[in-house]
């Protein structure tokens, strides 16, 4: 019953991946513009026997009649079909029925038995072969020295076999895709070998790669993971800055309201003292006026009776009272001006009240009037929003070590794909590399007579290292296991060291820094500096990307830019808080930028390219210990060498 049920669902399976005019599963389907699919050399034999669809430049669906526009109807007919966009979720399922059928029908009988014309069941699979086996011939297969390590699947319990998808080549139809060019970094078919690519020196098997690019995209997928969750980290940390944002706005609009207030208020008050001045000012203009009022009313009173008694005098019969009217008036009784005009003189009289505003101070302070400023700090350069998390952390202690790693210089290499991590070990005498095979951790260590010191990168699998005990420089192969290749002596005992092109080397001694040839010859010597001498210890180095060599003097406490040519360019010592203590390894990036660690500080500082201090990148507080010299691979992660350890810190 359930052999009936699921052929029956293998049947349904088939029928919708069957083209409707060959009737045969799907050969390249392509989907016209009504989604219907079929073949396309099927569509391309159909529109041959559509006159009208040649000359509408469509192609007419054989199933609903609906047309599809061709892109460019100008090419010949037979390539109309070929502008139609593949269906490559149509295309995945036939190769996946394809692949149940076949191993439904080879897992059934024995293939080998099947080849002699005898229909034998299978008892087992050879995953490697992609064939079923009877039991005869897992015998006879396993007896074979060339089988030994391939692997059975038993068939009795109906064990599914996957078969991986065979990719064609694009040109070679017929050809599967085997093999790498490496040089071209192109897959390729075995005539795409023969016809393009024979010139190329670098052709290999991509079943030979498979265990370097898993090991490669391992790697890439836990630095991305690593990076992902420093973003998210990120996130979280900007929206507690949003919400730090806003709250800040909020305080900061309070405080300048609460200014502006305190002005304003200022102002009222200001407006206060002179309403009141006036109100004071005015009121004492209203008495004297009341009381000017008063003695005019009571002198006009005056005036009458006067009037009146006048008036009396020269009606009278009585000559007497005549001159009596007469004698007062000679005496000046009637008249009062002069009297409160003399009192008037001894008192203060308002004559008018006026406000003058004082316009043009006024202006002037509304002018220049400032409530404060909104100060903005800004921070430059990408690089600078970008924090360092850690990625992993490495033992760099090997077996026959008497003494915890001391690692002065480290690089790193990609050998075939692999990244390796190349370091010298002082307190040791030896140099190490570390590296995975198969996600697991590797290490080879060379040993040496004496303590090695620098190290930089020759080739992509050399690099050399300074012995300065013996005034030694070797070359040293990486593959990614090491071997001592070649040992040139140099007149000085040479601590940093830096390739600085292919024929020549930077290297740093107690009081100098030297450009040597490839032989340890001194071509030139840089010393001093305006007549004062310029190092003191300058036993790190690199070279950046303008050819510059950058020099850590741990015993200047500084770092110096040289040319080529020994000239300087500048030097970065500074004084104060910001002094360093001991400056040792150093890197540049590929911007130009520059990172060198602070030993005694425990931290990583940052310069830009012309020596100005950007930040401190990496300080104890990101768990780097007693770090001494660092590097950068070409994904930008960072390496610092510290208490034993290789710390990989990705910037995300």
């Amino acid at each position: 019953m359930k052999k009936t049920m699921a052929t029956s669902r293998v049947d349904k399976v088939t029928e919708f991946l069957t083209c409707v005019i060959c009737q045969e599963l799907y050969t390249d389907p392509c989907t016209l513009r009504c989604d219907h699919t079929f073949c396309r050399k099927c569509v391309t034999s159909y529109i041959q026997t559509r006159p009208d669809a040649v000359q509408s430049n469509t192609i007419s669906c054989p199933s609903c009649r609906q047309d599809t526009e061709v892109p460019h109807p100008n090419s010949p007919v037979e390539e109309w079909a070929g502008q139609i966009k593949p269906s490559i979720i149509i295309q995945g399922l036939v190769d996946i029925q394809v692949d149940a059928t076949t191993e439904a029908t080879t897992a059934r009988f024995c293939t080998l038995c099947g080849q002699l014309g005898e229909a034998t069941p299978g008892t087992s699979w050879c995953t490697d072969c992609k064939v079923a086996l009877c039991g005869k011939c897992v015998r006879i297969h396993r007896a074979s020295s060339l089988y030994l390590d391939h692997k059975l699947c038993d068939l009795s319990e109906e064990v599914k076999v996957k078969e991986r998808r065979k990719v064609m080549c694009q040109e070679h139809k017929h050809k599967k895709i085997q093999y790498l060019c490496k040089d071209c970094n192109r897959p390729l078919c075995q005539s795409c070998c023969v016809v393009y690519h024979r010139k190329c020196e670098s052709v290999v098997t991509i079943s030979s790669q498979v265990a370097r690019m898993k090991s490669e995209l391992v790697l890439r997928r836990n630095i991305l993971q690593t990076k992902c969750l420093g973003k998210s980290k990120r996130v979280e940390r900007h929206k507690l800055k949003i919400n730090e944002i806003q709250d800040d706005k909020a305080t900061l609009k309070e405080q300048i309201q609460l200014y502006a207030d305190r002005i304003i208020e200022h102002i009222r008050q200001t407006e206060k003292m002179l309403l009141d001045e006036l109100d004071e000012t005015t009121d004492e203009h209203l008495i004297q006026v009341h009381a000017d009022v008063k003695l005019d009313e009571i002198e006009m009173q005056m005036y009458r009776q006067h009037c009146e008694f006048i008036d009396q005098a020269l009606v009278s019969e009585c000559d007497v009272d005549l001159h009596r009217a007469y004698q007062a008036w000679e005496s000046g009784a009637v008249e009062m001006e002069d009297i409160r005009d003399t009192e008037a003189a001894d008192t203060r009289r308002i004559d008018d009240i006026m406000f003058t505003p004082d316009i043009d101070n006024v202006q002037h302070i509304l002018d220049v009037l400032q409530l404060g400023k909104i100060d903005v700090t800004y921070r430059d350069g990408p690089s600078l929003q970008c924090s360092p998390m850690l990625f992993e952390t490495v033992d760099a202690a090997v077996e026959g070590d008497e003494s915890t790693p001391g690692m002065p210089g480290i690089t790193t290499l990609y050998i075939d794909g692999i990244q390796t991590i190349v370091v010298t070990d002082y307190i040791n005498k030896c140099v190490k590399s570390v590296h995975k095979r198969n996600d697991q951790p590797c290490q080879s260590k060379l040993p040496l007579d004496d303590s090695p010191f620098g190290l930089t990168q020759l080739k992509e699998k050399q690099v050399m290292v300074a012995l300065p005990g013996s005034h030694k420089i070797l070359t040293v192969e990486v593959t990614p296991d090491l071997f001592l290749q070649s040992t040139i002596t140099t007149s000085k005992a040479y601590a940093g060291l830096s390739v600085l092109s292919p024929a020549s080397l930077a290297a740093g001694t107690w009081d100098c820094v030297d450009i040597l040839d490839m032989a340890g010859h001194v071509l030139r010597s840089v010393t001093t500096y305006i007549n004062e001498t310029l190092f003191a210890y300058p036993a790190y180095m690199c070279v950046n990307n303008k050819g510059n060599i950058l020099v850590c003097d741990s015993g200047k406490k500084s770092v110096t830019c040289l040319t080529s040519e020994g000239d300087v360019v500048w030097i970065y010592a500074p004084t104060g808080d910001k002094a360093l203590r001991k400056p040792t390894g150093i890197v540049t990036t590929k911007t130009g930028g520059i990172l060198f660690v602070d030993k005694i500080a425990e931290t990583i500082i940052q310069l830009n390219d012309t020596g100005e201090y950007i930040k401190d990148v990496l300080t104890s507080d990101d768990g780097i210990s007693q770090p001494v010299s660092l590097c950068i691979d070409n994904h930008g992660a960072l390496f610092v060498t510290g208490g034993g350890e290789i710390k990989t810190f990705i910037f995300a």
